[in-house]
């Protein structure tokens, strides 16, 4: 790299920028100066210092050092992110750096990635954040969702292909299916926190509960246009989007039709460029169903994990066809297809809540034992009657449930 290049340049800013940062962070919290005795002068605002001034120096060469540890890489890969011209033979060595740097610290990298941002657009839009990170997607759902082989293949495959089309027709529409703790809002929270950095904290990410959001029907078209408004704001903020509709049994047909023109097929002349937006619908809808599919093949001594996506999906979109007091019934969602899939999620067994109490107890950094987690989810109501095969809760309770094996 040469020294008077702009990533030289790049460099020597960085630092200069951070350097100014860190000294004036390395007395917070401030105090203001004491007031000066009548007649003091230069000398007498030098006489101070002392002990103090020593451990100030000590302080700001620490932090000089913290800056120092940021590699050549990193200086690089910010370059080459800012001058592109002369990076294409480094493409292949180049990876991005690492963020774990501990004497440099969150407030320090934040700082760097704002300046960064202030080149471009980006931070304007929100589209720094995104990180669309589909392999720790794919980690995640196979190392913390149990029970689930159907929607872990279904969404990992779904997503990955949307945001790999490199001009999509429609917006990619997956409405979630089961019982309650099976996981549905675990997943949903999982894809916004591996597509966004900010997970559902970023401005692109909207969460709407349908009895929280819209629990009046006498202002249904109030709720259409407010939806609308916000829909089309998050669209024009970011170029790739996530909305998420919990409890999206309960909300009215003419709400989800409301969202028809969001999910529609694109138009050549209203496509726009490089404009994506993912919709995930939570619902209990068709759980019933779901778990008799799975008790059959239990009763017939088969493994869950041979109930095949296509008889599975064929069963549950009929169900929901099926004139009913439900809101998918009597909406466009799904005569018109803009549902791209329907994903269930199967019931849960004892060995699953076991998994579950597991993860609880890992998560709070909690010492258990495999007896303990039997009897973790020997708390739980199990159903049929008979069989007692299938968590009525799933997982939703079990982190409250090791409260009891705290000493």
């Amino acid at each position: 790299m040469g020294q008077d290049g702009p990533p030289a340049r790049l460099g020597l800013g960085c630092c200069v920028l951070v350097l100014l940062l860190l000294l004036g962070r390395s007395g917070s919290p401030r105090t203001p100066p004491a007031p000066r005795a009548e007649g003091q002068g230069p000398a007498g605002e030098r006489a101070p210092r002392g002990r103090a001034g020593y451990e100030g120096y000590e302080a700001v060469k620490k932090h000089l050092g913290a800056v120092g540890a940021l590699s050549k890489q990193y200086w690089q890969y910010l370059a080459c992110k800012v001058w592109q011209d002369g990076c294409e033979e480094e493409k292949e060595e180049q990876r991005e750096p690492s963020w774990s740097l501990p004497l440099v610290g969150q407030d320090y990298l934040e700082i760097l990635s704002a300046w960064y941002c202030s080149f471009g657009k980006c931070c304007e839009t929100g589209d720094c954040r995104i990180v669309n990170n589909i392999t720790g997607l794919e980690a995640d759902l196979s190392e913390q969702l149990h029970g689930q082989h159907l929607a872990k293949e279904v969404v990992v495959r779904a997503v990955q292909g949307f945001l790999q089309s490199p001009q999509p027709e429609k917006a990619l529409v997956l409405s979630f299916h089961g019982w309650s703790g099976t996981g549905k809002n675990f997943v949903a929270r999982m894809v916004a926190s591996h597509l966004y950095r900010d997970g559902l904290r970023s401005d692109c990410v909207r969460v709407f509960i349908s009895l929280l959001h819209f629990p009046h029907h006498k202002y249904l078209d109030s709720y259409k246009a407010q939806l609308q408004r916000q829909l089309s704001e998050t669209l024009q903020l970011c170029r790739q989007s996530l909305f998420i509709f919990d409890e999206a049994e309960k909300l009215h047909s003419s709400l989800l039709d409301a969202l028809r023109p969001f999910m529609a097929p694109y138009s050549n002349e209203d496509q726009p460029d490089q404009q994506r937006s993912i919709f995930l619908f939570l619902s209990n809808l068709g759980g019933n169903t779901i778990n008799e599919v799975a008790l059959d093949f239990w009763r017939a001594g088969r493994a869950r994990e041979e109930i095949s996506m296509e008889f599975l999906e064929q069963r549950l979109r009929l169900e929901l066809q099926e004139p009913a007091e439900n809101s998918y019934a009597h909406s466009h969602l799904l005569r018109e297809n803009l549902i791209d899939f329907l994903v269930p999620f199967l019931p849960l067994e004892f060995h699953h809540v076991k998994l579950c109490a597991r993860d609880a107890f890992l998560a709070r950094g909690l010492p258990y034992s495999e007896a303990t987690l039997d009897e973790v989810a020997r708390m739980m109501v199990f159903v049929p009657k008979e069989e007692k095969l299938f968590s009525a809760q799933g997982c939703k309770s079990v982190p409250q449930r090791i409260n009891y094996f705290l000493p």
